[in-house]
């Protein structure tokens, strides 16, 4: 199937598209979008769907949307509800396209996700994800809210269900836990860009949620860390959930990250409970020696195994 703006295309926008696939959809099915900026709140609940741009600087998935947006009952739209495209199925991939929530500043707005991703068997190739807080977020969500009684948003009453998700070659921005969640995700030779919001703290790459038990949170893999933000103002993560695991392997790291690296978000037992690690990190703000007490360092047989789990062959990238 092909979507274009101008007609030339089966479908004018990719909803339109998502939705001619039968719900019950078993076989792969490929849309390709052509060049143009899709303003639209994009919902993929269909299986084994394939989106396919040419470049993701020319093909833009965008909405705005943020979480102290008023809905039509007079209530803020809240974090989850938030979303520019919501992926709320399995097997999916996506490959050079970019992803936006178009909103704006957090300390304005409030979380604003680009991407809402829970399902299984997921990959992004080539794509782009822009934002400023709560740029991505990968599912399920946690048991239960830390305040209040509900999430909001497309999941809130569903089954949870661990997800898995592979990014390749993929440019990732925004401030606040940017990239946050449960799932197990892994970050492949990614660049992962921090925004100055000029204040003495500019944000937190990661915000896992990690379940209990689950053996792997994120996982970056010779990726980039590089940003606007000043020296010494972002942390490569804090625990949204006590057990977050986050992993940095083989990473390049700018002036930008602190040198103590992690934040326990103020919860002296998460520094028992969390799994924090690096190998191999190089850079400005790869300094592993200065990091917190109750951070890791992972041996060379211990990276080795991640790599040799996580990391995929070239012949699929």
């Amino acid at each position: 199937m092909i979507v274009a703006k101008d007609g030339s295309g089966a479908f004018t926008s990719i909803q339109e598209a998502i939705d001619s696939v039968p719900d019950s959809n078993t076989e792969w099915v490929t849309i390709y979008i052509k060049d143009g900026v899709y303003k639209e709140k994009l919902v993929i609940t269909k299986p084994f769907v394939s989106l396919m741009g040419i470049s993701p600087e020319k093909v833009t998935i965008t909405y705005d949307d943020y979480a102290k947006k008023k809905g039509p009952n007079g209530e803020e739209m809240r974090t989850f509800a938030s979303y520019s495209v919501f992926i709320g199925a399995d097997h999916f991939t996506a490959k050079n396209i970019t992803f936006e929530n178009s909103a704006g500043c957090g300390s304005v707005v409030g979380q604003a996700v680009a991407a809402y991703v829970d399902g299984d068997q997921m990959e992004f190739h080539h794509c782009r994800f822009l934002g400023h807080q709560d740029t991505l977020f990968t599912g399920p969500l946690p048991p239960k809210p830390i305040e209040g009684t509900t999430f909001g948003g497309p999941m809130e009453g569903k089954e949870r269900k661990a997800g898995h998700s592979y990014f390749y070659d993929c440019y990732l921005e925004g401030d606040i836990d940017f990239i946050f969640g449960s799932s197990t995700a892994v970050f492949d030779s990614c660049e992962i860009f921090s925004l100055d919001r000029r204040e003495e703290v500019n944000g937190y790459i990661t915000a896992a949620s990690t379940p209990e038990g689950q053996p792997f949170g994120y996982v970056f893999l010779n990726c980039r860390l590089t940003g606007s933000a000043a020296p010494e103002t972002v942390y490569l993560g804090r625990p949204w959930r006590d057990y977050a695991r986050t992993v940095f392997i083989n990473c390049w790291m700018g002036p930008h990250i602190k040198k103590e690296g992690w934040h326990n978000w103020d919860k002296k037992r998460a520094e028992k409970t969390t799994f924090y690690a690096e190998y191999n990190s190089s850079g400005p703000g790869g300094r592993m020696e200065s990091r917190v007490q109750w951070a890791h360092r992972l041996s060379a047989e211990q990276a080795a195994g991640y790599i040799r789990r996580f990391q995929k062959s070239e012949t699929v990238k």
